[in-house]
């Protein structure tokens, strides 16, 4: 049963989203996708000037008539989120934790996609793939979805970003449209420090993008890019359980930190590269929605 704040998130992501609709995600969001969902129409004869990569060799071999394939853009897309829910995620230096950035995002996204008149899914995962909801069309669907996004109670800490990719190839049966809204923290840390990632996902993300466009939203807390000298104080690592008493003052610590940083910065840059994922940065202090009315705005700019 949902709570009454969980009831209350609910309605102001369908109210925001909404205005977003009415205002500009509509057309941003449907047009930074366009073209990406084609299906076979049919054969035509091959005139001077088509593309040779689309003669069908076979085909033409049979009726002696070079013929080319004529391909339609499809009406709707199929749209998966797939949102992490590690314990790292249960982290925040102001009002709210990286999670609440996470599930508005994943909210606002499903959301968007349903009034988009598109087929939407949803994964939540941890090390382990916790909840599956293949993609469909409905306001019934759409609402189990945004349910199942606030209520969820995770049952594993860690992270595998390698399995929720490998699921979400296996979901995804036709060229669609995979949202990875993660903080791409694994629980360990740079050689030598104690934190960093536990997996090499780049052969996964690169294999995924191959057939569908992903775009990924990291998710991250003011206090992961520098935390202030306090003194000393316990320190616990919320995937692993590790602790340990740190001086937040010390040079080792402040190091550890920006090495940690950087490593996790590259790290991800690289991976995402890899498969030439576009990714959106968000803070827990950013406002969601006006990020995600910039982003697809922009990305709408580059693909006209």
């Amino acid at each position: 049963m949902l709570s009454s704040d969980q009831l209350r998130k609910i309605r102001s992501i369908e109210l925001t989203t909404r205005r977003l609709l009415d205002d500009m995600m509509s057309g941003g969001y449907r047009s930074s996708f366009k073209g990406q969902g084609v299906q076979f129409s049919e054969h035509r004869v091959y005139v001077p000037g088509d593309d040779i990569r689309h003669i069908d060799w076979k085909v033409s071999a049979r009726t002696r008539d070079p013929l080319v394939k004529k391909y339609e853009e499809e009406r709707e897309l199929s749209v998966l989120v797939v949102m992490d829910c590690s314990a790292s995620l249960y982290f925040g230096s102001e009002s709210r934790l990286k999670l609440d950035s996470a599930a508005e995002m994943a909210g606002m996204l499903a959301y968007a996609a349903a009034m988009s008149g598109d087929k939407v899914g949803l994964v939540l995962f941890t090390n382990e793939v916790e909840k599956v909801l293949p993609p469909k069309k409905g306001k019934a669907h759409v609402s189990r979805l945004l349910r199942e996004i606030m209520e969820h109670r995770p049952i594993g800490k860690g992270t595998s970003i390698t399995r929720a990719l490998e699921a979400s190839s296996r979901i995804m049966k036709h060229r669609g449209i995979v949202i990875l809204v993660s903080d791409f923290i694994h629980g360990q840390a740079p050689q030598g420090s104690g934190a960093g990632p536990d997996e090499q996902y780049d052969v996964s993300i690169r294999r995924l993008a191959r057939k569908h466009d992903v775009v990924a939203i990291q998710v991250s807390d003011r206090l992961e890019r520098g935390f202030p000298n306090i003194g000393w104080v316990p320190l616990v690592n919320a995937e692993t359980g590790q602790a340990q008493t740190v001086s937040t003052g010390s040079y080792s610590f402040q190091k550890w930190l920006e090495e940690y940083r950087s490593s996790h910065a590259t790290d991800t840059e690289t991976a995402l590269k890899s498969g030439k994922v576009e990714s959106l940065q968000v803070g827990t202090s950013d406002d969601p929605a006006d990020l995600l009315v910039k982003f697809f705005g922009a990305r709408a700019r580059r693909r006209r």
